[in-house]
């Protein structure tokens, strides 16, 4: 892999390597597994059976987190609804998944790019390329965090499969002095970032196949756990019915397809009927949703819409409860 140097960083001296050595000798994430030392000498079949295996392992420490998880939901989902962000940050793999997510959630939820951020140490040119020492920098994690104007209406999750990343440590500390909720995401117990966030959720996930290598099950955990918060969060705001994608994007063929089968699910209708009420809706689904279930025109679809902060199941409810000859006066 190409990598890029960064400036900021220096070689840590001798008696600095000793102290990361014994950190490191302290960490799960770190230590070589039992029982693979002939992992590379196996066939290809057992060594797959064995990272299938591995990886149930972080299913499983994501599962045995669940409260943590379900309470940095809802006070996530608080810092929301008041009109903040999520933001997420991390380095190396940690910081990729995390810009993974956030670039997701728009044409699935139909939200505005700014709701959900990803940083990464490093910059842009770090989400292919290693940048080395970019991670080291405390500093810059707390500037990239104060860049975005980070204040106490947002929620930081700061992710570290380690549980120590001084760039994660610097932008939890500058975004809770901030008045920000700061969650940490780590793949170790006990984790500095843990201890330096308001909220804790620590996927224990033992030692790698390749040891040391936290893209793996680290990394499943990680993503597992960003999977629920957006998701989840996502639920909450009203962007999914059911288990409905009620406010996707149809920005694409595939998309557009989608959305159709979207109102047909929902509705029982048929094909014909979900594109003729999609394009009175611009392509919208919710509001073709209504026009089918309701009879609305698109204009009055979208006013229940709004009054009921976008929720579908309020719009509904709205327009049922509404009186037949005046719905299209649907204040």
């Amino acid at each position: 892999m190409t990598t890029t140097n960064h400036p900021a960083a220096s070689e840590p001296a001798a008696e600095d390597r000793a102290r990361l050595h014994d950190v490191l000798a302290g960490l799960a994430t770190e230590q070589v597994a039992d029982g693979l030392a002939d992992f590379d000498l196996r066939s290809t079949e057992a060594q797959l059976a064995t990272m299938v295996d591995e990886s149930a392992v972080a299913v499983e420490a994501v599962r045995d987190a669940t409260p943590q998880i379900a309470a940095a939901v809802d006070a996530i989902v608080a810092r929301l609804r008041a009109g903040g962000r999520l933001v997420y940050l991390g380095a190396g793999t940690a910081g990729r998944l995390g810009v993974l997510d956030a670039s997701e959630i728009p044409p699935t939820f139909g939200t505005d790019p700014s709701l959900v951020v990803g940083l990464i140490a490093g910059g842009e040119t770090a989400i292919r390329h290693a940048v080395e020492n970019a991670e080291d920098d405390a500093e810059q994690g707390a500037a990239d965090v104060a860049a975005i104007g980070i204040g106490p209406l947002d929620a930081l999750v700061g992710i570290s499969a380690s549980g120590r990343t001084p760039y994660v440590l610097g932008a939890l500390a500058h975004a809770r002095a901030a008045g920000a909720l700061t969650v940490a995401l780590a793949s170790n117990r006990g984790s500095e970032i843990g201890a330096a966030a308001d909220l804790a959720i620590e996927t224990a996930v033992g030692p790698e196949v390749v040891a040391g290598s936290t893209r793996l099950k680290a990394g499943t955990a990680q993503k597992l756990v960003l999977n629920a918060i957006s998701t989840l969060a996502m639920v909450h705001l009203g962007k999914v019915h059911g288990n409905l994608m009620v406010d996707v994007r149809a920005t694409n063929a595939k998309l557009r397809a989608r959305a159709e089968r979207i109102v047909m699910a929902a509705t029982g209708c048929e094909s014909a009927e979900a594109a003729a009420a999609l394009a009175s809706t611009g392509g919208a689904v919710k509001p073709a949703i209504l026009v089918t279930l309701t009879g609305v025109d698109a204009e009055v679809a979208v006013r229940a819409l709004d009054r009921e902060d976008g929720v579908l199941r309020g719009a509904l409810e709205r327009l049922a409860s509404a009186d037949r000859p005046e719905e299209s006066h649907v204040p």
